[in-house]
């Protein structure tokens, strides 16, 4: 088994590497954000700039787990040699273990110019710990985004697919508080923005690495989604499965 899981890992990071455009977007993008918004207005404060590189850190990555995933996930579908694979008695198992470990991979590729632009453009700071703490609440973070992306990407076709993870993916930015911080967020978004699962993983990352106290309903609604967006992704393949073999 662990053999089939880094075949497939190697398999998946291979096309993207050869097809890089996805991972560019989600690196380039982020650090593009910092330059023209943090560093002019937030740079010189280290806790605003600190909470800012965290936010830019994971839209990135997320948009790595919800978007790129999704679609890859979708065009698989659509290939002949997917039917194939699932015929296959080794099962999904390696597969799909392969491909989170490589958008993981991706994932932390993406955060490199974030952290570069925070280094040398801003005065945000923080400790060799909290920086690995960072990096760990990241990985933990992305996961029910990349359920979704595996929900999304094994109920519509490709085209379907980019169409409704982007759709997901900038409100779920925006009211989860990683474009603007949370208190300058209308009233009625700031109400429901603990219950949305960026919000949670924004602070979580803030907690980590500026210290900051963190929202417990935001916590706790990250939790849960993890626990619907696992049910729902296994939910899905299932039912893609039966579909395609009964």
């Amino acid at each position: 088994m662990p053999e089939l899981v880094a075949a497939h890992t190697r398999l998946f990071l291979l096309e993207q590497l050869r097809v890089p455009v996805g991972l560019l977007a989600s690196s380039l993008f982020p650090a593009i954000s910092m330059v023209a918004f943090v560093v002019p207005f937030a740079g010189d404060d280290p806790k605003a700039a600190t909470m800012a590189t965290g936010s830019m850190m994971f839209f990135g990555a997320m948009a790595g787990a919800l978007i790129n995933l999704s679609i890859t996930v979708a065009q698989d579908r659509e290939l002949p040699w997917n039917p194939y694979l699932r015929t296959l008695p080794a099962g999904p198992l390696p597969r799909f273990t392969g491909r989170i470990l490589a958008t993981l991979a991706g994932t932390l590729v993406s955060i490199v110019p974030v952290l570069l632009v925070a280094a040398f453009l801003t005065e945000a700071t923080t400790t060799p710990l909290r920086l690995l703490l960072g990096l760990g609440a990241l990985v933990v973070g992305v996961v029910p985004f990349m359920l979704m992306g595996l929900f999304i990407g094994s109920v519509m076709a490709a085209k379907g697919a980019i169409a409704a993870s982007q759709v997901l993916f900038f409100p779920m930015a925006i009211v989860g508080g990683l474009l603007l911080p949370p208190a300058m967020l209308p009233d009625f978004v700031e109400v429901i923005s603990p219950y949305v699962p960026t919000r949670g993983v924004a602070e979580l990352l803030w907690t980590v690495t500026a210290g900051t106290t963190p929202n417990a309903v935001a916590l706790i609604s990250l939790a849960g989604w993890t626990v619907v967006t696992a049910i729902a992704a296994a939910w899905a393949y299932r039912r893609d499965e039966g579909r395609r073999f009964s």
